[in-house]
């Protein structure tokens, strides 16, 4: 069920219905994108995605097959490698199903953390799980040095005969992975539709197999979908793709370039779905609208003035959960612009993501940028490369991370806007907390592990903190996870971004097989958060990079603590600044 909660019409719904916008995407017509010759050449080669529901390009039937087909084998636990769009929509789906069926645990690998990795190892018996290699292009740094760490580990305990019938490869026509995964005798691939690309690919193979492996109804799921696609390809107000692409993009127009999106923990992880098709596909040409997943609706008790909010109402077993969730929305302002949803079941997802992959292809439209690209992504990956190939650049700093304390050294970077100011960690952070302004944002970019006593707590009372103190939207990132995702709105957007990069040593490292293109997941993750670091300063970001000594909770805290009391002297700064 959808609730479109607009109480009037916005002006660019009427745009859209005379253009026939919808009804074009809906015939894969690339001319809508004629704005630049680069636009419709590229749209012309990924608007696959339009009709998925309706046109399925792989037998339902084949994909329902080898899932009962491994049940039978006793399979009890699916890992999923990958980044981006070849797990965010999976992800959504059975993280949002396993409140409703347990009989299986379907764990994603998007994480260089050792942490993480270490984690699923646990908690995994090798010959009972089923490890799915996703990749659209089949040569993604980061699924391919996973997926060895993991075949390092699981050969441990399985020959290699038997260890490559627990591998399953999703992938387009022609890859690399492809074409390993045949040589050695995967237990199968599973081919995924070049015209459709990886954040517009949930309705595809890459995340229809991990749903039916998890025991969920594909085709149910695409009757949703199909029924979706009908109603968001009609020119008509009705459609509730042209309401939510008028709602983001007339609220754009008026200053209101960020959304909150609001939902009950079980449809937060649809927010991770949501960030990356917004961010991704809108964040360029200095232009872009940012999703923040918001947790506390407090820090929108009072309008801010550049946002709107989005809220979903997602099914729950506990009537105490619901009621919270309900009353936290009463403390948000009434003036700030709202859309709600609700979704009932695993099956409805489906319709929303077919309603936004149709309104964030209308918003390019309307804002004249090409949804299906990402320029910056690209850059990024690059600098990485780069850096594992020559080396880790030098931090500015190195000194005690807690003077008086044998907590280890801290490493600092700072961005070239910021090079006379400072001098040590608290004055680089001084300085990148003095530039934040009204209508900015803060992402705290974080290459490290989010499980652990302490840690994402630690990471959240920052977030918390600047978004409270400073009033802007506060997004917490995850590492590598957002290089695929927001990474390209921070970097190709407006320049409204503050950037805290983290990263740490690792405690115990997971090494990679010689030949690897990074010695450890460690040097990995190191080499990304600097890599982000070296690519956002060289646009001109306010953007900091600091790697810990370690990544233990009690660190993470002691650091909350350091940017709690920064805070504090910018904001007497502040004070002092308008008295004087």
């Amino acid at each position: 069920m959808i609730i479109d909660s607009l109480e009037q019409r916005y002006p660019s719904a009427t745009t859209l219905i005379e253009a026939r916008v919808a009804s074009r995407l809906a015939a894969q017509d690339a001319s809508l994108y004629a704005f630049s010759p680069e636009a419709e050449a590229c749209a012309s080669n990924f608007l696959g995605w339009a009709n998925l529901a309706s046109c399925p390009p792989f037998p339902l039937e084949d994909i329902k097959n080898f899932a009962d087909r491994v049940a039978a084998d006793g399979i009890d636990t699916f890992v999923l490698i990958g980044q981006g769009g070849s797990t965010q929509a999976p992800m959504t789906i059975t993280k949002y199903n396993k409140i409703d069926s347990d009989h299986v645990m379907f764990k994603t690998l998007d994480s260089d953390s050792p942490v993480r990795v270490r984690e699923i190892l646990a908690s995994s018996q090798p010959e009972k799980t089923l490890v799915i290699c996703s990749s659209k292009s089949g040569g993604t740094l980061e699924p391919r040095l996973l997926l060895a760490a993991l075949r390092q580990a699981m050969a441990e305990f399985l020959p290699e005969e038997e260890l490559v019938k627990h591998l399953v490869a999703i992938t387009d026509p022609g890859s690399d992975l492809e074409r390993q995964a045949r040589e050695e005798g995967w237990l199968a691939v599973f081919s995924g539709e070049p015209r459709v690309g990886g954040r517009y690919s949930a309705l595809s193979v890459f995340g229809l197999v991990p749903a039916a492996l998890t025991g969920i109804d594909i085709f149910a799921m695409l009757d949703h979908a199909a029924a979706a696609e009908k109603r968001c390809s009609i020119d008509d107000v009705e459609n509730p793709a042209i309401n939510l692409a008028a709602f983001l993009y007339d609220n754009y127009c008026a200053g209101r370039r960020k959304f909150s999106l609001l939902t009950p923990k079980r449809g937060r992880v649809l927010g991770l779905w949501i960030e990356q098709l917004v961010a991704e596909s809108l964040g360029k040409q200095g232009k872009g609208i940012l999703p923040n997943i918001e947790i506390d609706s407090l820090l929108l008790a009072d309008d801010p003035l550049d946002r709107t909010a989005i809220v979903y109402e997602t099914k729950t077993d506990l009537w105490d959960e619901l009621r919270s969730f309900q009353i936290s929305l009463d403390y948000v302002d009434p003036s700030i612009p709202r859309l709600d949803y609700r979704i009932d079941s695993v099956e409805e997802l489906a319709d929303h993501f077919v309603i936004w992959e149709y309104a964030i292809a209308m918003c390019g439209y309307l804002m004249q940028i090409n949804p299906f690209d990402q320029p910056d992504v690209a850059t990024a990956k690059a600098a990485v490369l780069s850096i594992l190939e020559n080396g880790q650049p030098e931090p500015h700093f190195v000194h005690d991370f807690v003077i008086g304390l044998p907590m280890g050294k801290v490493e600092v970077s700072v961005a070239q806007c910021f090079a006379d100011d400072a001098y040590d960690m608290r004055s680089a952070l001084h300085a990148l907390f003095s530039s934040i302004e009204s209508g900015d944002f803060f992402a705290l970019n974080a290459f490290l592990p989010f499980t652990g006593e302490g840690r994402r707590e630690a990471l959240e009372t920052i977030r918390h903190a600047i978004g409270f103190n400073f009033g802007i939207a506060s997004c917490l990132e995850v590492g590598p996870r957002y290089l695929h995702s927001t990474g390209q709105l921070h970097k190709g957007g407006p320049n409204d971004g503050v950037f805290l990069v983290l990263s740490a040593d690792e405690m115990k490292d997971i090494d990679l097989p010689a030949g690897s293109e990074a010695s450890s997941l460690g040097a990995l993750a190191k080499a990304q958060a600097a890599g982000d670091m070296v690519t956002l300063d060289s646009l001109g970001r306010r953007c900091v990079h600091l790697h810990l000594p370690d990544n233990s909770g009690v660190t993470l805290h002691c650091f909350a603590s350091v940017i709690n009391e920064v805070i504090d002297e910018v904001l007497v700064d502040r004070v002092i600044a308008r008295m004087s």
